[in-house]
C-alpha cells in the first residue's frame, strides 16, 4: 500500500471513540503507516491497538503506549483528542478548566519531546482555548497548530441541504467563523444552493433563525440522539486536516488558527483557511454588516474565555506569552 508519508503520527487519546476512528481513517486514507497510539488508559488504547492489528492493514506499523516520552519522541504530526468529552447538558465552555490544564500538559510534552513536529491538530473542547493553551506551552509557530472548527460549517451545510432538498455538497459558500461554540458567527450571505444564491430562494426569517439554531446546537443534538458526543465526524475532519499538513489534498474548511490580525488579537478562532504542507494560512472573512457584527461578538466571547484561563493560572498574561513561546 502506498502512503502519503512515512513520518510518525501520534494520536493522543487513541483509546477513545474519536481516537480509534482517527487511527482507522488514517490507515484507510493511506496517510502514514507509522502511527503511535497514546492514551493514559492502558486497557482502552491496548484494545484499539489490537483491533487495528486485526484489520491487517498492509504495511501498517502501529504501536501504543501510556508513556508520553515514548509517544511524542520523533513525532512529526500529532492529533489530540485527549480531553474529557462533553456530556448531555454541558456546553463546550463547561469543560474549560479541566481540559485547558490537559492542553497545557500536552503543549509541554511537545516542547520537551518533539519540538521539531511539523503540525498539530487539537480537537478536544472548548477547542479554541485548549488549542491556544497548547500553542502557548508548546513553543510552536502559530501556523503549525490548528483546532477543529469545520463541523459547525458542515452542520450548516447539512441544514441548508435538507431545507432545499439538494445533495449536501451542492451547498457552497456557507460557513461559520469565530468561536467553535454556541457563539459561532454564521456566514451565509454568499451561500449557493445548487448554484442559486440563497438570497433568491424562499426562506423566511423565522425559518432561517431555526436553521442557525440547529447549526449551533448540532453537537448537542448528537448527544441527545446517540447518548454520547460526536466521534465519527470530528475524527474524519481532523484526519483530513492532518492530511493537508502532510502535503496531501489541501484542507479548505474553516479551521481554528491563532489570529493577531484584522482587528482580532491573541485568540484562536475559525477563519477562512487552507492547511497545506506549509501549515495553515488564513484570510479575513467577508460578510454583511450583521455577519461581521456576529463575528465581533464571537471574538469578544473568546477573549473572555482566554482571560478566564489566564485568571486560573493555566496560561500567563498575554504580555508574558513570549516567555513560554518566542514565536508569539
Amino acid at each position: 500500500m502506498a502512503f502519503l508519508t512515512n513520518e510518525k503520527l501520534v494520536i493522543v487519546g487513541a483509546g477513545g471513540m474519536i481516537g480509534s476512528n482517527m487511527v482507522q481513517s488514517v490507515l484507510m486514507l493511506g496517510l502514514t503507516p507509522n502511527i503511535c497510539l497514546y492514551d493514559i488508559y492502558e486497557p482502552g488504547v491496548h484494545g484499539v491497538y489490537d483491533e487495528m492489528c486485526h484489520c491487517a492493514f498492509p504495511g501498517a506499523n502501529i504501536s501504543y503506549t501510556v508513556d508520553p516520552k515514548e509517544a511524542f519522541t520523533g513525532a512529526k504530526y500529532i492529533i489530540s483528542s485527549g480531553g474529557a468529552p462533553r456530556k448531555e447538558g454541558m456546553t463546550r465552555e463547561d469543560l474549560l478548566k479541566g481540559n485547558c490544564q490537559i492542553a497545557a500538559d500536552f503543549g509541554e510534552n511537545i516542547k520537551k519531546y518533539c519540538p521539531d513536529v511539523k503540525h498539530v491538530v487539537v480537537i478536544f473542547n472548548p477547542a479554541d482555548v485548549t488549542a491556544l493553551t497548547a500553542l502557548i506551552h508548546s513553543g510552536l509557530k502559530p501556523n503549525q497548530l490548528t483546532s477543529l472548527a469545520a463541523l459547525d460549517s458542515t452542520r450548516l451545510q447539512q441544514q441548508l441541504a435538507q431545507e432545499f432538498g439538494v445533495q449536501q455538497d451542492k451547498v457552497t459558500n456557507a460557513y461559520t467563523y469565530g468561536g467553535h461554540g454556541e457563539q459561532m458567527a454564521v456566514f451565509a450571505s454568499k451561500a449557493l444552493i445548487d448554484g442559486k444564491p440563497l438570497s433568491e430562494l424562499p426562506l423566511s426569517d423565522e425559518r432561517w433563525a431555526e436553521i442557525k439554531h440547529m447549526t449551533t446546537q448540532g453537537g448537542s443534538n448528537i448527544i441527545k440522539l446517540r447518548g454520547r458526543s460526536s466521534f465519527q465526524s470530528p475524527a474524519y475532519q481532523a484526519v483530513k486536516m492532518i492530511e493537508g499538513a502532510m502535503g496531501g489534498e489541501p484542507f479548505k474548511w474553516p479551521a481554528g488558527c491563532y489570529v493577531n490580525a484584522f482587528g482580532f488579537k491573541n485568540v484562536m478562532m475559525a477563519m477562512p483557511t487552507v492547511i497545506d504542507k506549509d501549515g495553515v494560512h488564513f484570510t479575513e472573512p467577508e460578510g454583511t454588516a450583521e455577519e461581521m457584527a456576529a463575528l465581533q461578538a464571537s471574538y469578544e466571547h473568546l477573549q473572555k474565555m482566554r482571560d478566564e484561563i489566564i485568571s486560573l493560572g493555566i496560561i500567563p498574561a498575554v504580555e508574558d506569552w513570549a516567555k513560554d513561546n518566542a514565536n508569539l
